[in-house]
């Protein structure tokens, strides 16, 4: 598959998906969400893709926002089947993903690239990073889930606070928040990112995707997590992968994995 707005790469079980429109600081259009979607459907569905990586080409931003050019003067509907169809296509896909998605955020992540990074399972920083959603300061509201998924990482205060003054947070202050989890060198990025990546390789696939499941569950209005962790937990029990991890404790060896 061709792509004209990021790369895709994989190796030793990992996929990288990068951004690649350094002229517009990676910013996001119609063109980029979609590759995305298709770029991530196709390595979630490669058996041999353990984790993907999701980063920006270049060293001075990760996704700089939404491409303004598009959307300036859409009408209300317009507006909203906009920001359903992105939160579709991208952001709640990304989220839902039974492979794990790490964002290595290598550079400014504002707006929808913020929103992005928060829609992966979680996040590393580059110390360069600044991260925040300024969408009030051009007279519309984060669109593709950031009123959402910033509360839930940082606290409602925090991202009040964030997103009514449109400002922007450096990397140490977005790892006190809760918002990234790793901040390092921007030359070991993506190297500490693949590290991280390598020791959930360890670990079954099947089992890591009900987890994922699992705790998405919590977040979701109207759906108990418990019984999700408990079906998902009773499901387990009938994978391979469980009956290899259980035989290789007790035999006192490393567990071989195959995703099923």
């Amino acid at each position: 598959m061709n792509f004209e707005n990021i790369l895709i790469t994989s190796e030793n079980g990992i996929g990288q998906i990068t951004i690649n429109r350094p002229s517009k600081l990676n910013a996001l259009n119609v063109a980029t969400i979609q590759e995305l979607h298709d770029g991530l459907e196709n390595l979630d569905a490669n058996p041999e893709i353990r984790v993907i990586i999701i980063t920006g080409e270049g060293e001075k931003a990760f996704v700089a926002g939404a491409d303004i050019s598009e959307f300036a003067n859409f009408s209300i509907e317009e507006g909203a089947h906009l920001a359903a169809k992105g939160q579709e296509l991208l952001f709640d896909f990304v989220e839902k993903l039974k492979t794990p998605v790490i964002a290595a955020v290598n550079g400014f992540a504002l707006g929808g690239g913020l929103e992005l990074a928060m829609a992966c399972h979680f996040r590393v920083a580059s110390d360069n990073a600044k991260m925040g959603l300024p969408e009030v300061s051009l007279g519309v509201i984060p669109g593709y889930g950031g009123t959402q998924r910033l509360p839930q990482l940082v606290g409602k205060g925090r991202a009040m606070e964030m997103i009514m003054t449109a400002g922007m947070i450096d990397a140490e202050t977005a790892k006190s928040y809760g918002l990234v989890n790793h901040v390092v060198p921007q030359n070991e990025l993506l190297e500490f990112t693949k590290g991280i990546a390598n020791k959930i390789m360890r670990n079954s696939p099947v089992a890591i995707g009900k987890a994922i499941n699992a705790i998405n569950a919590n977040f979701k209005d109207g759906v108990d997590g418990y019984q999700t962790e408990i079906r998902n937990f009773g499901k387990c029990f009938g994978t391979e992968d469980f009956k290899e991890g259980t035989t290789a404790f007790l035999e006192k060896r490393k567990a071989d994995f195959k995703g099923n």
